[in-house]
């Protein structure tokens, strides 16, 4: 008797996939325009080393001395220099700062939401949940337009269900609710 073996293969091989993200990934730094950034970073540590390079020439024929004399003089004007603007290298450091923590957020809530979204698209039910929560906030943006809504028994419904929960508190039930 014959048999038949019905195997899902994938359509697309994962090394395409991959191939593809990366290409993203280069075509989004090259919209970006932060190439330009790093290859002034990369001018600037050229003419670093080559400055370094023509100090070696010139201070390999110096003595002892001479050279700890230039280092602590060095040093003395780098400390006099951080000290002098101290105020500004304060303030320059806590809006770097200031945009790493932005970004490390930005960056955090665009994973939570592509978690949530995945989720989404395999758990009909949680789809479900994320179409009712649209049309919620949907028909919140209606209500306060001032327009009235279709029935008066969507507002008792609406008013039952309560807040629309973030992604997050979305994500932290779902995962909570496989483990429990």
């Amino acid at each position: 008797m014959t048999s038949f073996v019905h195997v899902d293969q994938p359509q697309v091989h994962p090394g395409v996939q991959r191939a593809e993200i990366l290409f993203g990934r280069f075509s989004e730094v090259r919209r970006n325009g932060a190439s330009s950034r790093h290859l002034i970073l990369l001018l600037l540590v050229a003419v670093l080393a080559s400055a370094m390079v023509v100090v070696d020439t010139l201070v390999s024929n110096w003595t002892e001395a001479s050279v700890l004399a230039a280092w602590v003089a060095l040093c003395a004007f780098a400390f006099a220099a951080l000290a002098l603007y101290a105020d500004i290298f304060r303030a320059g450091f806590a809006r770097v700062a200031a945009v790493f923590r932005e970004s490390a957020q930005n960056r955090a809530a665009a994973r939570a939401d592509a978690r949530f979204l995945a989720t989404a698209q395999s758990d009909p039910r949680v789809m479900q949940e994320l179409q009712a929560a649209i049309s919620r906030r949907n028909s919140d943006a209606e209500v306060a337009a001032g327009t009235q809504p279709a029935a008066p028994a969507l507002k008792a419904r609406r008013s039952e269900e309560g807040q629309v929960p973030t992604l997050y508190e979305a994500m932290r039930r779902l995962n909570a609710s496989r483990y429990y």
